[in-house]
């Protein structure tokens, strides 16, 4: 066994990227890099048990040079009697489709194809050729891009595909095709790097040791790319002031891996701590717990929030992040900040909210019914019984019975007990300019509906769609998420009396409950 891949295999059992009786997936794409991967573990794979499939994808951005390349990895993977896959997708057009770097595009096109094989032949691994060389790249470009530790710390030898923001419906060409559903549709295969502690010139040295023949891809020199610039240009400046500056930026990714490890398990701590609730619409966080956090893992929640509801975001920028504390940190109630993807972050009073910059109201105190501000129910009478949907919820009513639990009724803040005139007319609606409200306790004086909503702190955005329910022209009862949770009122002139035989009127039980 050489050297070399004495070293793979070290790298392979320390990290465990692998276990005997596993599937790899080989993405290869003709290069010294790759195809010094795919030789060594054929070399390796009587020791590891596992079994290698072949994949290499054209992404049609080199014409006939790509299409070659291609050929030659489907040649030499049967040649050295591996099953493959050769993937061709067109990458120039999935990047103008989807507004992406012909970079960035690539490299989502092809772990989308790398995922698509390893879940047609029931892979657990999918094996790349990234190597120290391109650590010191990945870990300079995050530091001139501006970057936070889970950058810095450079690629991972082992990372779940499920971690990347893949697109999705990208159209690829197979040969043979991918028939017939996945052996394990469901499955989220390991992206492993079993060169990453193994530098450029000492692959080279490999690549020449074993007479292999790789493939040379003109795209690489080409310097109108990020990484080649930096490849080319950067590193050879830096060296003339450390010659060592490729090792010492991987090393310095292996310091920075560990030290990521322990602020993202603090981050997810204080995550589970602070997120009040999660829809694929909107992230809640709660202030109070917000407040008690420090400042990394404050940064850690607002990236959280933003990869739980645009997952095929790549990057969320330090000016995002450092705008969004800002606007927390001035405690103004419905200030926004804006943040990638289409979404704005909006301060509550007790609440955070990041959902789509362009989002109507967002539930802030709990679930809660809501109307649209056009839309009225139907008019019914005090001895009805009434059930009316408005999306998630049902409204209730019906007539009072001797055998309610009016103190019951009084603890759910979701029902009330009301005292009605015999021939009045009810109906549900959002409120209108000009309404008021008579709240129990001033003496039968009123106030602006909207001073009422906003001494409870109904969020601003919610006050148009909570559901009033009206009794003839005034404003009755109506329940509403505020500060705190869900708040409900019954005005002073339909409060049902202490002793029942005093009321005056028609006693009516009203209610929401979920709908289904």
């Amino acid at each position: 066994m050489s050297g070399l891949v004495a070293r793979v295999a070290e790298t392979i059992e320390r990290h465990a990227l692998c276990a005997p009786g596993d599937r790899v997936v080989v993405g290869v794409s003709g290069g010294a890099d790759s195809l010094t991967l795919l030789h060594a573990l054929i070399a390796l794979r009587k020791r590891l048990g596992i079994a290698l499939h072949v994949a290499t994808l054209d992404h049609g951005l080199r014409g006939a040079a790509g299409a070659a390349d291609a050929e030659f990895v489907r040649c030499t993977a049967l040649g050295w009697g591996l099953p493959v896959t050769v993937g061709r997708a067109d990458v120039a057009q999935i990047a103008r489709l989807h507004r992406l770097s012909v970079e960035e595009a690539a490299r989502q096109v092809r772990y989308t194809f790398l995922l698509c094989v390893a879940r047609q032949v029931g892979a657990a691994r999918v094996a790349v050729g990234h190597q120290r060389d391109d650590q010191a790249e990945t870990v300079l470009m995050h530091l001139v891009r501006g970057s936070g530790l889970s950058g810095l710390r450079g690629m991972l030898p082992a990372t779940p595909l499920s971690d990347y923001h893949l697109l999705e419906d990208v159209a690829t060409v197979c040969d043979p095709p991918l028939d017939g559903p996945p052996a394990a549709p469901d499955a989220w295969p390991a992206l492993i790097r079993p060169l990453l502690d193994l530098s450029r010139r000492e692959i080279d040295e490999y690549v020449a040791a074993h007479g292999l023949t790789p493939r040379l891809d003109a795209t690489n020199e080409d310097t109108t790319y990020f990484r080649n610039r930096l490849r080319h240009e950067v590193l050879p400046l830096l060296e003339t002031l450390n010659p060592n500056v490729r090792e010492l930026l991987a090393r310095t990714a292996d310091v920075l891996r560990a030290d990521a490890d322990l602020v993202r398990a603090a981050g997810e701590a204080a995550l589970a701590r602070a997120l009040r609730s999660a829809t694929p619409g909107a992230v809640v966080l709660d202030r109070a717990a917000w407040d008690g956090l420090p400042l990394s893992s404050k940064r850690h929640l607002i990236r959280a929030a933003v990869w739980r509801l645009r997952p095929a975001l790549r990057d969320v920028t330090f000016e995002h992040v450092e705008r969004a504390l800002a606007v927390i940190a001035s405690g103004q109630v419905g200030a926004r900040a804006t943040l990638p993807g289409g979404l704005a972050l909006r301060v509550g009073y007790d609440a955070l909210i990041i959902a789509g910059a362009g989002a109507g109201a967002v539930e802030v105190g709990g679930d809660a019914p809501a109307l649209a501000g056009e839309r009225a129910g139907p008019v019914f009478g005090p001895h009805e019984r009434v059930e009316i949907v408005y999306g998630g919820w049902v409204f209730v009513a019906r007539p009072l019975a001797p055998g309610d639990d009016l103190p019951a009724l009084h603890a759910d803040l979701l029902a009330a007990a009301l005292v009605v005139p015999a021939g009045a007319r009810l109906w549900l609606r959002a409120r209108r300019p000009g309404d008021r409200f008579c709240p129990r306790g001033m003496g039968g004086r009123s106030q602006k509906l909207a001073d009422t909503l906003i001494n409870l702190r109904v969020p601003a955005a919610w006050r148009d769609r909570v559901p009033l329910l009206v009794v003839d022209d005034a404003i009755a009862w109506f329940v509403a998420p505020a500060a705190g949770g869900l708040r409900a009122r019954v005005a002073e002139p339909f409060a049902v009396p202490g002793d029942l035989a005093q009321m005056a009127g028609v006693g009516v039980v009203v209610c929401w409950r979920r709908a289904g």
